[in-house]
Order: C-alpha cells, then structure tokens, then sequence
C-alpha cells in the first residue's frame, strides 16, 4: 500500500488518451437502444467519466444563453471549435463591459477546479453525431464546460482539460432550470426562455434542428394557451407566481437583435415591460438608451401615442424623459386601464403584488397617504357630477 497522500482529481490535468473515449457498447447502453429481437430495452447507464469539451457539445437551446451571438452561430453551425469560440470571447471581454464581466466569472470558476475540483459533474447523454462519432450532449452544466474552454484558451494549454460527467438516462428541461437557478439567477430574458422551455416541453414540443432563429422556437409558447394546472406546476420549479410568469413570457415579442441585448445586459423586466408599452417602431431606442443610461422602469415610463407624438426610435434617449408629473400622469393611466381589464376575481391578486411591490420599495411611508389623499379628491369631483 502506498504511504503516499492521495493526489485531489484536477479536472484540468491530461490523462492518457484511451480513457477519453467510451467504448461503442457503454454508448449504446447509454443511448438506450433496445437488444435483439424479444429481448427488453437495456437499462440505460449512468457513470462518472471524465472528457475533454471536445468530446461534448452544449444544448443548442438551453434556455440561459452564454455564448455572444455572432459566435454561438458558428459555434453550433460548426465553423469553430470550442477553444476558437473561447478565444474570441476572451478578445470580446476586453472591449465589452456586459461579455467581461461573465468572461471573468466563468475564469473564476476555472480557477476555482485547480483548488477545489469540480464539484458537481456536467450531466447529460450520449447521441450520434452526423458522421456517425457519439457526443456528448449536455443537460446541466455549461458554465462549468465553459469555464474550461476559457481557462485552457487563456492559459494556452498544450493538452485538453478534462471535466467530470455523468450520463443520465432521461435528461430533462426542468433539471435545466433548476440548475440554472440555483447557480446564477438568469436575466429576465433568460427567465422568459425558462417559462416558454417548460411550457413547450409539457405540449412536447421539440426544438428542431437547422440553424434557424432559436428565439422562433421559445415564441412558441406564446401561441399556446397552458393546459388547466400547468401554472400550477410551473410555480415551485421557476419560484415565482404565475402572474409574474407571463409577465416574463410577453418579453419574447421582442425581435430576436432586441432579446440578444436584453439578455447581454440583463435589463430587469419591469424596464422591459415599459418598453413593451410603447409602439414597436420605438422599442430600439428605448431599449439603447436603457443599456447606454442605466435607465430605471420609472424613468423608462413614457405616455402612450394618444398622449404625446410618437418619438422616432433612433431619436428616443434618456433626454426624452418626461417630466416628473407627465411620468406619474402616464402610470396612473396605465395602472387604471390595465386594472379595467382584470377580472373581478383577479383584482385581490393584482392589488397584493402592487402592494408588495410598493413596501418592498420602500415607498410606503409616501405612497400610503398619497393615495389617500388622490381617493378623497377623486370622490370631491365625483360628488360634483
């Protein structure tokens, strides 16, 4: 017996070559392919390997999104490898504020295998490639593949790190999401693509393959009416109501280039629900005045077309801002004729989150006596009709 401290597995170390590989038998068996005629569908396998990322590929369609645009379609098309995608990111982060702030959490995490290990393997399946090679397809766990391709890129790694993984036999969105969570809370945007993930996920619908707009498959889910208690079982694994659910789900109407930026900049939902009120010829431009001011929904509030002329939307920035009384003007008009059109039996609900958002705030103290006071002067003029 060796009298030797036990070396901690470093998921960025090189091993020898054969152990990168699964046999042809193990991926079969991990696929769940059925054996000879009679005979019942093999138990699919679930083991700890350990792979380099060029034997793994990301899901196409996970809901949070990592890669920048211009190179996630190459990515997936097939044009770069994972380590070419990890060194243009890396070039991006140098002149982008929103690409180096995840760039250097994701270096981070990497950093973090060297002293720690990885502590949770990336999950997902075996599936046969176009050419006949088996990938492995990742359920939960991009940012720690990412983390990786980062780290190996930077540093200029002559060998491949390797990653711990697990083959599951059913790999499933909502294990996507709870992961999600539980590791970053995604952007707004990011959360609309959860809800719309799981919806389309229980009508079984699946994303189809190509190289078409991703956004096109996650708008699905707003043709679709929710089955009578899907809201209900969608609650506990998003963790949030499901009036606030759809709040999210009206995001993706927004044009695939006006999501990217959304999401790259993790504007709040309620600055994109201000944004949603107004025409669609000026979403743009509130949308790049949002990014470039750092503009809060208050400030994004503006009166609607029959209120004020329309502002062209490459004209439209912080300097457009109302002025304080003509922004609580618009909401209190907003407010009335989106109460007018809740049901009677959703009003309670309506009121509870408006009242939790205004002490969540903390404008109570203020808010409480104004609208007292609004309530007796609005009674005086009704007493005069």
């Amino acid at each position: 017996m060796s009298s030797g401290k036990r070396k901690r597995f470093n998921p960025l170390e090189e091993t020898p070559s054969a152990s990168l590989a699964p046999s042809e038998e193990h991926a079969v068996a991990a696929l769940g392919r059925t054996g000879d005629a009679g005979q019942a569908p093999q138990a699919p396998v679930e083991r700890i390997e350990r792979l380099p990322p060029s034997r793994m590929l990301p899901d196409r369609f996970q809901p949070r999104r990592l890669l920048p645009a211009s190179i996630r379609r190459r990515f997936f098309a097939g044009e770069v490898d994972c380590y070419h995608a990890a060194r243009e990111w890396l070039k991006r982060a140098e002149r982008d504020a929103s690409d180096r702030r995840l760039v250097d959490e994701l270096l981070a995490m990497g950093e973090s295998f060297e002293e720690h290990g990885q502590i949770k393997p990336i999950t997902g399946s075996w599936a046969r490639g176009a050419e006949g090679e088996f990938r492995f397809l990742i359920e939960t766990g991009e940012r720690r593949y990412w983390a990786a391709c980062l780290r190996a890129a930077r540093d200029k790694s002559p060998a491949e790190p390797l990653l711990r993984v697990e083959a599951v036999a059913r790999p499933t969105r909502q294990r996507q999401v709870l992961e999600n969570r539980h590791a970053e809370p995604p952007s707004a945007v990011g959360q609309a693509c959860e809800v719309a993930a799981l919806i389309l996920d229980d009508a079984r619908v699946a994303p189809e393959g190509g190289s078409g707009d991703e956004w096109d498959y996650f708008r699905q889910a707003l043709a679709r009416r929710a089955p009578r208690g899907l809201w209900a079982r969608l609650e506990p694994i998003m963790q949030l109501s499901t009036r606030r659910m759809q709040q999210l789900l009206a995001v993706l109407q927004m044009p695939s280039e006006l999501l990217e930026q959304a999401d790259r900049h993790r504007l709040p939902e309620r600055v994109l629900r201000e944004i949603l009120a107004l025409p669609p010829k000026q979403w743009n431009g509130a949308l790049q005045a949002a990014i470039a001011h750092g503009l809060t929904a208050a400030e994004m509030t503006r009166l609607d077309e029959r209120s004020a002329p329309a502002t062209p939307a490459d004209e439209l920035s912080a300097g457009a801002i109302r002025r304080p009384e003509r922004i609580a003007y618009g909401g209190i008009r907003r407010f009335a004729r989106a109460a007018a059109r809740v049901e009677l039996s959703e009003l309670p609900s309506l009121l509870d989150d408006v009242a939790d958002e205004v002490v969540s705030q903390g404008f109570d103290e203020f808010v409480a006596p104004l609208l007292s006071q609004l309530a007796t002067l609005i009674e005086a003029r009704r007493s005069r009709l």
